[in-house]
């Protein structure tokens, strides 16, 4: 008889999204000294005060900061729980910081971050925010454009996708000597969705810096995509001219694809995707189609990638 042994990535439905956890996640919080987390935050090197920008609205009001900051995948520091990130993060060096750019660009060249962000107009944005395991929030981003660092390394004819590599340190990440994973982290975009007016390098949430549990110094935020995609605390970007692999699409292709775009009608293979539920409240909502942002997004999948 043959016995199918889960792989360490794969978790069963009942654990993406625990009901205990849902329902006491205050006093979860608390216990693990979780409202307290954002005196761990990243050293102020990115934003200051930054103004917002009103195109970008929400339908919902603001998630707590506490509880945007407390609960949070980053597998790095600890591939199986949400809770108590921050406390696990005290190793982890953010400053000074470097990102590699390469490829198919006429420039390439690896930037000081410091240096980049002097380039470039550091606003806030309020963008939803959806998890593939269901769990939504509402987040105060600030940073710059992605297309901004795009233009200024002048991609060659040849471009037509972006790879992004996190940073790759086990010895300041615990979660890495924990999961069978191939490590370090990697995703990647399509020029026109790297492009997208949405696509937002961010360095700070709720006017502060990223703390190093939300992806310091600094992390890619896709919107209309499942949060996965967003890949944090960035050290390379590559630009190519075909598809790269993507992590966790490497990992189980069958589950998540290279778009990953938020669709309610798409169930993930293990459970539905039409609805959603807010952090901390846990109230529902109905999962809205590339997570509300079809205006922005939708002429660029005419062939319904998802």
């Amino acid at each position: 008889m043959w016995i199918r042994t889960r792989k360490g990535w794969e978790i069963p439905e009942r654990e993406a999204t625990p009901e205990s956890a849902y329902y006491n996640r205050r006093e979860l919080l608390t216990a693990a000294g979780l409202l307290a987390a954002p005196a761990l935050a990243a050293p102020a090197l990115a934003v200051a005060a930054p103004k917002r920008n009103e195109k970008y609205t929400l339908d919902r009001p603001i998630t707590e900061e506490w509880a945007a900051t407390g609960y949070n995948n980053y597998y790095e520091f600890n591939p199986y729980a949400k809770e108590g990130l921050a406390a696990l993060t005290s190793e982890f060096v953010i400053s000074p910081w470097k990102i590699e750019i390469s490829g198919q660009v006429n420039k390439p060249q690896t930037l000081d971050l410091d240096d980049l962000l002097k380039k470039f107009p550091i606003e806030e944005r309020l963008y939803r925010f959806r998890c593939v395991e269901r769990w939504a929030m509402a987040v105060p981003w600030s940073g710059f454009p992605l297309s901004e660092l795009i233009k200024l390394v002048e991609p060659k004819p040849a471009a037509k996708y972006l790879r992004f590599v996190t940073v790759n340190r086990p010895n300041q990440m615990p979660g890495m000597k924990q999961a069978p994973y191939p490590w370090p982290y990697f995703e990647g975009l399509r020029m026109d969705e790297a492009m997208n007016e949405l696509t937002l390098l961010s360095t700070g949430i709720y006017g502060k810096p990223l703390p190093k549990q939300n992806g310091a110094p600094v992390r890619l935020v896709v919107p209309w995509k499942y949060g996965y995609k967003s890949i944090k605390s960035i050290v390379k970007i590559e630009f190519t001219s075909s598809e790269p692999p993507t992590f966790w699409n490497k990992l189980n292709a069958q589950e998540y694809g290279f778009y990953s775009n938020i669709d309610p009608k798409k169930p993930h293979p293990r459970w539905s995707q039409a609805v959603e539920q807010l952090i901390p409240s846990m109230q529902r909502k109905p999962t809205l189609l590339y997570n509300g942002y079809e205006q922005y997004v939708a002429s660029m999948y005419k062939g319904n990638e998802f």
